[in-house]
């Protein structure tokens, strides 16, 4: 530890005194955790990417700024925090509103449909958040705080109580800490975080006070999956529904649709595989992934004269007493930070995985395969 602290010293040294290397490498200590900060912040895979590369170059250009009287990491917070509420100063957003009487039954708070800037995050970008024993501070990212349905939520805080709840509730700092960060008083962070606290309770769902950090899936959660990648493969719609929680919702930001109930779902997707699709005859390859500690199967599509299965979407998956309890479904265009291919070739997938018709004991070794690429 005492070495990290030292070496970290020397390398901030070195960055004052305008050494670009030191200061690169000061960088790829903390990206991680930078870049999940601001996606917090603002629900948006993209943005955050953005906004971590501006919190960056503020850094390089301020440099002289940074007087040592708190660690580079904290500074680093700091400049992000700001960055990104210069951000949603510049461009307003408000969630969309519920539909007048839309019932959500047993899920009440934010749905991902209010949220139309929502993005997924790979879950092979939160690890780790940053190097083992190089920043004490730096917690694991759970999944209490990254999981779709709390950034869905906390998306409805005005920016500035956004911040302060992260700041306390997430990042665990003082209020103190919290203050400083923001050119804040105490008394003013403590306001802010009631009011950021009694707001969410009412935008995150009742479980959520069942939360594990855990994010092992269990052996009965991979059987699930296998069974949803292979409905799914095979466009049965009533196989698919056997899966599904009694009042399962989905949704598909950034469109505002969602469906909820299981026979909702199903006639759903009999539509979505049926003659009157564009997608009826295709033929379908699904890949296992995850997304905001969640698992989520990507989806590919061939269509007769085809060459080759073209992503089509992206489906994340909230399991919760054996059942699938909620899909959120997005479009594919960020398969490539899941470091997936926007084209499985005709021939099969990376992955090998047979075709339904052909699927005999080699699945379950298959998605296997599968898992360990993309954690």
């Amino acid at each position: 530890m005492a070495e990290a602290v030292a070496e970290e010293s020397a390398l901030v040294a070195a960055a004052l005194s305008g050494d670009e290397s030191a200061f690169t490498g000061l960088v790829e200590r903390h990206r991680r955790e930078v870049r999940v900060h601001c996606y917090r912040m603002l629900g948006s895979f993209e943005e955050s990417e953005d906004l971590a590369q501006e919190t960056f170059l503020r850094a390089w250009r301020g440099r002289q700024t940074f007087q040592g009287r708190s660690s580079f990491r904290t500074w680093l917070y700091r400049i992000a925090t700001n960055a990104c509420l210069d951000f949603l100063d510049r461009n307003p957003r408000r969630p969309r509103p519920s539909e007048a009487g839309q019932e959500q039954g047993p899920h009440p708070g934010s749905s991902p449909a209010e949220i139309r800037w929502l993005q997924p995050y790979p879950d092979r970008w939160l690890e780790p958040v940053a190097p083992e024993g190089a920043e004490p501070d730096a917690a694991v990212v759970g999944k209490e705080t990254i999981e779709l349905a709390f950034l869905a939520a906390i998306q409805h805080l005005p920016p500035r109580q956004r911040a302060v709840l992260i700041i306390r509730d997430v990042l665990g700092w003082s209020a103190k800490e919290t203050a400083a960060q923001l050119d804040a008083s105490v008394d003013s962070v403590k306001s802010a975080l009631q009011r950021a606290r009694s707001t969410l309770k009412t935008h995150l769902p009742e479980r959520r006070l069942d939360w594990a950090p855990s994010t092992t899936p269990t052996a009965r959660e991979h059987a699930l999956l296998r069974r949803f990648m292979d409905a799914h493969e095979r466009t049965d719609a009533a196989a698919l529904a056997k899966l599904l929680s009694d009042d399962v919702r989905m949704t598909m930001p950034p469109l505002p649709y969602r469906i909820a109930g299981r026979d909702a779902v199903e006639a759903f997707a009999a539509h979505a595989f049926g003659p009157g699709s564009p997608l009826h005859r295709a033929r379908w390859r699904s890949v296992l992934t995850r997304a905001n500690r969640q698992p989520a199967v990507a989806g590919y599509v061939r269509l007769p004269g085809d060459s080759g299965y073209r992503a089509q979407v992206l489906n994340v998956l909230e399991i919760t007493d054996g059942r699938i309890a909620e899909i959120t479904v997005f479009e594919p265009h960020l398969l490539a930070a899941f470091g997936l291919p926007l084209v499985l070739p005709s021939d099969g997938d990376p992955f090998q995985r047979p075709h339904p018709s052909q699927r005999g004991t080699t699945a379950t070794s298959a998605v296997d395969h599968a898992e360990e690429r993309t954690r």
